[in-house]
């Protein structure tokens, strides 16, 4: 076995491995850039190598500079992750040179697999079932026109190599085919070096449900069941689940055997992944082959007990498999939801900064339940514009898909985090969404559930109320501590009334709270009576009560007269009056938030790549205005109506925070 290795990576993936190769005894050796040098990967390795500036194509996907790093520290393989290097072969090539094992398949398998025209051919020859499409390369934007009408509209266009949503565009036009065409292969070429793009049918209605596969260069390969990976945002994976509530035994056997029979036509040998799209029939059709470890392995190996990444370690050190196809089954269900530094209130944009705050919930695991949290970044710590925006994955595993769902809904009530955007409150509404606890859901789902943008859930009457005794709860606490207050005058002792009005969103739920210590009886208009037991005291962001034996947990900011409260994907303002104070509040102006109407304001912070207009345009709907770049992708921002560009403010190579303005209008 290995005595250390180095990880070719950074962030959460990291120290996934790190975990392991420690576990294992194996000492590790991190890489870091500039933008990392503090970052958690490298406090938890052993060893760390700087590698240079923050731009991956400056560091982490510089060959000769991970070769470098190895030769300074001896280490005796190198385990890729996902993304930058995990998928070139040249890079494995390069480490077979220098005498060095990689901890991954043979170049040769991601040479075939990587490249998904090659690997859709493959795939046919092997059996498995493939989507339409035309496998040759795109000439230029014309040329991809001209095939995508062929194919019959709608197309995925997508890049030949990579992943991760980058490079790849759905067109339902020739104008959407045309600028899906340069858009991909822009984004290819900045993101993978390669920029081939080719076209594809896209199946409407799709489920995205991947078989995971684990080989050894003994000619052994088994496959670990699947995971549903439906509930996507331009392309990305957003919620995991293993196993698919959609699969039955034998189409689970059937996608398993026809994974296996491709992994070993490339003589694969490592953890893999093959992705198929399943319609409502259950039909699947291959995708696209992963020759690398998948964002979303903690699921399976929450469901199989097997620990992926050690499995990869003994393969690349020439062992034998010690599993068997019969030694998989499927124990329980898990949920990953992945938390991104992304404002869903902005259309999920990017979003960098600081961790003001970062408090995942506690890991643990038991025979009814387990939370997991896979995460590189801690509080203090700074969300860098040049990387996945991804910063965690929450994982929670349960004997059921119902528990394990109710699981994840505590473990995100739970999870504090501030200082950034993120997407925590749209993945607490996904575990509300009856579509979702159906289980009928396809990849279409946040496209058709939030047309819109998320711009927050609707909570459901009772739990309002719960949260308005909850706040008047705090507030009282916060009151009573205000009265004891020392050196106060004899004989003016502050006294903390019964009678409450809360305000959420300007609703009011009128109460009488009879308070003492750490549980208040509540007495609503209609003479219903609520038990509320609750341990917060006045500084904490977080409040876990008991309500009737319903248990509610909020996150706690504290306002003048009230609280911010968030909960289940709801941000609301919730305000404590005294009757009188509440019929005055009623009288009160709403204030209205500025007009920026006349200005194209930056939805991220980011890079202008272009600006496509000039002072005295005149621009229609929909008609491109600037390109953004943040975090690799890039974002084309379009007029909402006909107007005239009064002032450019901004110009191609500005860095802009969210809300700086680039055009203004007439």
């Amino acid at each position: 076995m290995f005595k250390k290795i180095l990880i070719a990576n950074r962030g959460e993936i990291a120290c996934r491995v790190i975990k392991t190769a420690r576990k294992m005894g194996i000492a590790t050796v991190a890489v870091y850039s500039d933008a990392d040098a503090g970052a958690l990967h490298v406090k938890m390795a052993d060893e760390a190598v700087h590698i240079g500036p923050p731009p991956a194509n400056q560091s982490y996907i510089v060959i000769e500079k991970i070769l470098a790093a190895i030769k300074a520290t001896g280490a005796e393989a190198v385990h890729p992750g996902y993304g930058f290097l995990s998928e070139r072969a040249d890079f494995a090539e390069a480490l077979a040179a220098a005498g060095v094992a990689f901890i991954g398949p043979p170049a040769s398998a991601i040479r075939a697999m990587g490249d998904k025209i090659t690997s859709k051919k493959l795939a046919a020859e092997a059996g498995v079932s493939t989507v339409p499409g035309y496998m040759g390369l795109i000439d230029d934007a014309r040329h991809a026109v001209k095939i995508a009408g062929e194919i019959g509209y709608p197309v995925m266009i997508k890049a030949s190599a990579g992943g991760g949503g980058k490079g790849m565009r759905i067109a339902w036009t020739d104008a959407e085919a045309a600028e899906g065409f340069e858009r991909s292969k822009s984004e290819a070429a900045s993101s993978f070096g390669d920029d081939r793009i080719f076209i594809e049918k896209f199946v409407t209605q799709p489920r995205h449900i991947e078989i995971q596969v684990l080989g050894d260069s003994h000619g052994n390969c088994i496959y670990l069941n699947e995971r549903e990976c439906s509930i996507q945002r331009r392309n990305q994976k957003v919620i995991e689940e293993a196993p698919s509530p959609f699969l039955d035994a034998a189409t689970r056997r059937a996608m398993g055997e026809q994974a296996v029979a491709l992994a070993k036509a490339v003589d694969y040998a490592s953890a893999g992944t093959v992705e198929f799209i399943v319609d409502g029939s259950r039909n699947f059709y291959f995708l696209e082959m992963n020759t690398r470890l998948q964002v979303e392995h903690p699921v399976t190996e929450l469901i199989t007990g097997v620990d992926l990444v050690e499995q990869m370690i003994r393969v690349a050190a020439g062992e034998r498999l010690s599993l068997t196809q019969a030694d998989i089954g499927i124990h329980g269900w898990a949920i990953e939801s992945r938390l991104y530094a992304e404002d869903p209130y902005r259309n999920f944009l990017p979003s960098i900064g600081r961790l003001t705050r970062y408090r995942p919930p506690a890991e643990e695991k038991s025979a009814t339940g387990a939370v997991r949290n896979d995460t590189g970044v801690f509080e203090g710590g700074e969300i860098s514009m040049y990387y996945d925006p991804m910063i965690a994955k929450l994982c929670t595993w349960a004997p059921d898909r119902g528990k394990a769902i109710a699981g994840m809904r505590s473990a995100l009530d739970s999870f504090e985090v501030d200082g950034i955007g993120h997407n925590l409150p749209f993945l607490s509404a996904v575990m509300d969404h009856p579509r979702f606890i159906s289980g009928e859901i396809t990849t279409a789902f946040i496209a058709e559930e939030y047309p819109e943008g998320f711009q927050g859930a609707e909570l459901p009457e009772e739990l309002l109320r719960d949260l308005a005794a909850l706040a008047a709860h705090m507030h009282v606490v916060s009151e009573a501590r205000a009265a004891k207050i020392s050196g106060a005058m004899p004989y003016h002792q502050r006294q903390v009334g019964r009678e409450w009005v809360v305000t959420i969103d300007r609703k009011p739920w009128p109460l009488t709270l009879d308070s003492g210590g750490n549980r208040s009886d509540v007495t609503w208009p209609d003479g219903t009576l609520a038990t509320l037991a609750c341990e917060w005291t006045p500084g904490q962001r977080l409040a876990r009560a008991r309500i009737d034996g319903r248990e509610v947990v909020a996150k706690v900011n504290p306002l003048e007269g009230g609280f911010r409260l968030r909960h289940r994907g709801a941000d609301l303002k919730v305000s404590v009056f005294t009757p009188k104070h509440a019929a005055l509040a009623e009288r009160m102006p709403v204030k209205l938030p500025p007009d920026t109407s006349k200005y194209l304001l930056c939805p991220m912070p980011g890079l202008v790549v272009r600006i496509d207009v000039a002072e005295g345009d005149e621009v229609f709907d929909g008609q491109a205005l600037a390109m953004v770049e943040a975090m690799k992708m890039e974002n084309v921002l379009r007029a909402e109506r006909k107007a005239v560009v009064k002032k450019v403010r901004a110009r191609a190579g500005d860095s802009l925070a969210v809300d700086d303005v680039i055009l203004e209008f007439e």
